[in-house]
């Protein structure tokens, strides 16, 4: 606690100075065009300041926080789903048991007990949720609610908490110059930039849309665009903040590249099918939580088991 790596510093400063530029560019266009209506891209920068602020403050206190933290966003993650997804007034009693499964699923994380980490949910609780609801005796709507919690579970805490246990992990698997924060910054960091450079390549280069009926804005421009720079800055960001090789992040932004655009439209989809735009009003500018973390979902788990056959945990 306190004592923070040289790497995983500049990093977080790195960061600030990328905000501030951004800041500097939307208080220029306000002012250059007061009549156009700039109130989103303001309210997402200022956003943008506060996730920073609180993802780096609880890094500068140490893994424990930090997994505290990425549990009660799990916590806000689901509790975000099911205020969006319809279920059956007596499907509360089974939404208790997923909300504790929760803090089970990154206590076994924070201890680093695999074996259980890894099977908690896709097992036990797969088992044990469908036993529950038949002690409720209703059957009407049985498949639709169980699968529907289970997946949630399966999104919201199973592959969301494999960033807990990164943040765990022994010294010997740790950068000594990043520290546990410059693996986690990794992931965030190079996750969160594919999703800004897929939309801004799409922007200058899409033309051909890629899923027109689940993301009309998704284009191969902006997909190709993306992946290469996602390619080249975890390639770069590998060997500074983590134990990887240069060679090993390119194939970890690969990963997270495509990952992250899975996550992305996998969401879409839900959304679509429920008719919403976003799925909460949590983050202003950005919508709900679950708009935010939806690359992060299926690039988590993709890159912790990525960067497990590697290094051989």
């Amino acid at each position: 606690m306190f004592n923070i790596p040289s790497h995983a510093f500049t990093m977080g400063l790195s960061l600030f100075a990328i905000l501030i530029a951004a800041s500097l560019i939307v208080f220029y266009k306000v002012k250059q065009n007061p009549q156009k209506d700039y109130q989103e891209l303001v309210l997402r920068t200022r956003s943008w300041w506060w996730m920073i602020a609180i993802i780096l403050g609880a890094l500068f206190f140490g893994a424990n926080t930090t997994t505290i933290l990425f549990a009660f966003i799990s916590f806000l993650a689901l509790k975000e789903f099911y205020s969006i997804t319809p279920l059956r007034a007596v499907d509360r009693r089974l939404v208790f048991w997923a909300y504790l499964a929760i803090p089970l699923q990154y206590y076994f994380a924070s201890i680093q007990w695999f074996g259980m980490f890894i099977i908690f949910i896709p097992v036990y609780m797969f088992l044990f949720l469908p036993f529950r609801a038949v002690l409720i005796g209703e059957t009407q709507g049985f498949i639709r609610a169980n699968s529907t919690i289970q997946w949630s579970l399966m999104l919201c805490v199973f592959g969301f908490s494999h960033i807990a246990y990164l943040a765990n992990l022994p010294a010997h698997l740790i950068n000594p110059n990043a520290g546990f924060s410059g693996l986690i910054l990794f992931l965030l960091f190079v996750t969160q930039f594919n999703d800004v450079s897929q939309y801004v390549s799409g922007k200058c280069f899409g033309k051909r849309k890629i899923i027109p009926k689940v993301s009309p804005n998704k284009t191969w421009g902006g997909f190709i665009g993306g992946f290469i720079v996602t390619t080249i800055i975890a390639a770069f960001l590998a060997p500074y903040l983590t134990i990887l090789t240069m060679f090993q992040g390119i194939l970890a932004g690969m990963l997270i590249a495509v990952s992250g655009f899975v996550g992305d439209v996998v969401l879409s989809s839900v959304k679509r099918d429920l008719r919403i735009k976003d799925s909460g009003t949590l983050i202003p500018g950005h919508g709900g939580i679950l708009d935010r973390v939806d690359s992060l979902m299926y690039a988590t788990p993709i890159f912790f088991h990525y960067f497990y056959y590697v290094t051989g945990v």
